[in-house]
């Protein structure tokens, strides 16, 4: 690879033919092949200079010495990076919408979300929904039950309410509850609750040497969870047969581990959260993912972030070979991502 200056128009326009070829069959790309399929009439001779400058950019390879070119991962690269999105029908993506009906849980919605995009795309589909952390505190309750219980409200901005009873190991008066509501209430809203658990537990290390009645309690019912949300995510894939037919040049050592790692939720999320971090709404489209893992260095990721109807944030993606028809694969996710959003309990 000589340099990574901008190509010239021409030999943009024989890479994404290239690359749109080699989707379609699979074959090394010829420069009478490409001659054929373009208007201006290019002679072969004139294509082969052009495949020989992408080359030594580092956008071809050559399997063979006598073979046609394959597009490598940067040719991908660009050529993923030039699609456009194009406006959804509405018919199709209220047809999606349809699927969700009778669904009345978080999870069932992810898990149908996944198989849509498996359904539609024949590669692998992965949604979630990833609460917790990242929902913003409204306010919280403190109620005294009988028996030294505690029934702790915590509300989220997204208005979803929850409830929770704890047993404590001394008394809390109504008094000292009302302190610490309104301590947390006025110093905490619209924070997020992870960054709100962070901060309040630096906040009483701070004060660890003062005995204040008050501090104490908090400090109590932050060990009992207090800003503590439902931090289990719901992650669903569906099907990951679909990568055994790809000629991905995995040993089957390499292939058991990517079935692995794809096999657990937290290796999921994580390859989520690595990939798709643009503001809700906004697709990304990531060719190459060695750096989740070594196996998915011929993979790539098609996904966004949603907001669900009830506020919660979800991720919807397409995983598949490089080679894949990313066209449709986009479609399929900005459909199923905007059925998600709209679908309501």
């Amino acid at each position: 690879m000589k340099t990574d200056s901008p190509l010239k128009s021409r030999h943009l326009e024989i890479l994404s033919s290239i690359v749109r070829t080699y989707i379609e069959t699979g074959e090394p790309v010829g420069s009478r092949t490409i001659s054929k399929r373009r208007d201006n009439m290019l002679s072969p001779a004139s294509i082969r200079n052009v495949m020989a400058d992408l080359a030594d950019e580092g956008y071809l390879s050559q399997p063979h010495t006598s073979a046609g070119r394959v597009p490598t991962e940067k040719a991908f690269r660009y050529y993923a990076g030039t699609m456009t999105v194009n406006r959804i029908a509405s018919g199709e993506s209220n047809r999606l919408s349809n699927q969700f009906d009778g669904l009345d849980t978080v999870g069932a919605r992810v898990e149908r979300s996944s198989y849509l995009l498996m359904e539609l795309t024949r590669h692998v589909g992965i949604a979630a929904a990833i609460p917790a952390l990242a929902q913003e505190l409204d306010q919280i309750e403190l109620v005294p039950l009988a028996s030294n219980r505690l029934l702790m409200i915590l509300v989220t901005r997204d208005r979803m309410v929850r409830n929770r009873v704890v047993a404590l190991d001394e008394p809390v008066s109504p008094e000292e509850l009302i302190s610490i509501r309104n301590y947390v209430n006025h110093n905490f809203r619209g924070w997020q609750l992870g960054h709100a658990r962070r901060e309040l537990l630096r906040r009483l290390e701070e004060e660890r040497e003062l005995y204040h009645a008050v501090l104490r309690k908090l400090q109590l019912l932050y060990s009992k969870g207090l800003l503590e949300g439902d931090t289990s995510p719901e992650v669903h894939m569906e099907g990951a047969s679909n990568l055994l037919g790809l000629d991905l040049h995995l040993t089957r050592e390499k292939m058991r581990e990517l079935f692995h790692a794809l096999e657990e939720k937290q290796r999921l999320i994580e390859l989520l959260d690595r990939f798709l971090e643009q503001p809700v709404g906004e697709l990304e489209i990531h060719v190459g993912l060695e750096q989740a893992h070594p196996a998915m260095k011929g993979l790539a990721l098609i996904g966004m972030t949603v907001r669900m109807a009830s506020g919660l944030p979800g991720k919807v993606a397409v995983l598949g070979p490089m080679r894949m028809h990313y066209e449709r694969a986009i479609a399929a996710v900005l459909q199923t991502g905007r059925a998600l959003e709209n679908s309501q309990f």
